[in-house]
């Protein structure tokens, strides 16, 4: 990925233009999705995981983000927000996590494989109300925006080798 391409993608596609390369570079890791991401760039990173939030949460909410092994990039979620400055959905991201770590045990017990042990872990789940925060968030502010501005103004995090 060069300067040139990135510059001349439209914003319509940038975002998932720089993670189909994220995506190539995980691929090849032969040390494992969590250490290739810590060795992205700050933004690179940082979409990858806001972008992982993003989708497990507008698919299933917190609970499948957290079941999901995406869950393991929870800390770098609320930092990457921040290099955005979506500092909302960081802030939320930050509840979620300490509402995730109240429960984390008692959620274990719905960790059985199944779909059914799995759909029963969202009743009574106190991140419901997380992820009813976050689509009132989401309606609001416009996470792409957030990442669009800065990968256009720190170009050079996004161009691979």
């Amino acid at each position: 990925m060069t300067k040139e391409i990135l510059d001349s993608v439209d914003d319509i596609y940038l975002e998932q233009t720089i993670i189909d390369g994220i995506y190539r570079l995980i691929s090849m890791s032969r040390d494992g999705e969590l250490n290739a991401v810590e060795e992205l760039s700050p933004g690179q990173r940082a979409l990858y995981v806001t972008w992982l939030v993003e989708g497990e949460v507008n698919n299933g909410g917190f609970n499948q983000f957290y079941f999901n092994s995406s869950g393991q990039f929870s800390g770098m979620a609320v930092d990457g927000f921040r290099l955005f400055g979506a500092n909302k959905f960081a802030d939320l991201m930050q509840r979620a996590n300490t509402t995730y770590e109240s429960i984390k045990d008692d959620l274990q017990k719905f960790n059985d494989g199944t779909i059914e042990s799995f759909s029963k872990s969202y009743e009574n789940n106190p991140l419901s109300e997380i992820d009813r925060l976050f689509y009132q968030i989401y309606q609001e502010e416009n996470l792409s925006q957030f990442r669009i501005k800065y990968i256009r103004s720190h170009t050079e995090e996004f161009v691979q080798n």
